[in-house]
């Protein structure tokens, strides 16, 4: 069975040339799209998109190459950039009526909302990322010892070939580590829904891994360009971080001020998965946001 956010819609919206993207919609008034991270899918906004849905049309897809939506392939290391991947969201919202809306991201999904936020200023209206740095940032911040907490990015970094065929041929251990290790209580994630992540993921090595190998290319000459370029997030900006302690944590405010003048930065008490773990504080800094 198919686990779904109860009382939403599920279709199919194309937004390139042979790509589709999985996308739930439930709700009416005024749009928000909230963007999945890394190892979920939509459902991780479960507990979140109900409640926002009481006055808002809340969309909340698959991103390329995650759960049900489609895993083109990659052949020159641009299909899963976050500029790529933001221009989907963009076309989504068109293809559903908006024109503008509201942008929450967690983790991979918080790097396409900033990414939407810097290449389309006229359309987001208020931004929110839980528990990420922009990509530039958190590859300046990994340093020496603390940056073994980060293994996995620099696995996915690899040329195509050997990260793929070390995850598929581990992947319920490989997905199921992240999903274990970061949350503070297991049961945010309960049985059935890891088990539908872990079998999303199992289906989705290839472009996963594309994900995350972009984060280390061609996303990152993104940012390098746009801070060149004195390129800032113009809407109001929110920011749900948790506590990574000293050596990342400290730098976190700064970085984040670097690139957004309308800045709400907040620390809380959670684990990685927060929108599953404490979605009252998402809830919460996501309404405070809107009423920005």
């Amino acid at each position: 069975m198919t686990l779904t956010i109860p009382g939403f819609r599920q279709q199919h919206i194309e937004v390139a040339d042979g790509v589709a993207l999985s996308v739930t919609v439930g709700g009416t008034g005024s749009p928000v799209v909230l963007l999945h991270g890394f190892p979920q899918t939509h459902l991780m906004w479960r507990h979140v998109a109900p409640d926002l849905a009481a006055d808002h049309t809340v969309v909340c897809p698959d991103l390329r190459g995650y759960g049900a939506s489609d895993k083109p392939a990659d052949p020159d290391g641009q299909a899963y950039s976050k500029r790529t991947m933001a221009a989907d969201v963009v076309a989504v919202a068109r293809a559903l009526g908006h024109e503008r809306f509201a942008l929450a991201g967690h983790d991979r999904g918080a790097l396409v909302a900033i990414r939407a936020g810097l290449d389309f200023p006229d359309v987001v209206t208020h931004l929110l990322a839980l528990d990420v740095l922009p990509t530039v940032d958190s590859w300046e911040v990994l340093q020496g010892r603390t940056a073994a907490v980060a293994f996995h990015l620099y696995l996915m970094a690899q040329p195509p070939g050997l990260p793929e065929s070390m995850i598929t041929a581990s992947a319920d251990d490989f997905f199921g580590y992240f999903l274990d290790l970061w949350v503070n209580d297991a049961s945010a994630i309960p049985a059935d829904v890891r088990a539908a992540y872990l079998d999303a993921c199992r289906a989705a090595v290839p472009s996963i891994v594309a994900d995350y190998r972009a984060s280390a290319t061609v996303d990152v000459d993104h940012d390098l360009a746009d801070r060149a370029a004195g390129s800032r997030l113009r809407m109001p900006v929110g920011v749900l971080q948790q506590d990574w302690g000293p050596d990342f944590s400290s730098a976190a405010v700064s970085r984040w001020q670097a690139w957004a003048a309308d800045l709400d930065h907040r620390f809380v008490a959670s684990g990685h998965f927060m929108a599953e773990e404490s979605p009252a504080d998402v809830l919460g800094a996501l309404r405070a946001l809107l009423a920005r």
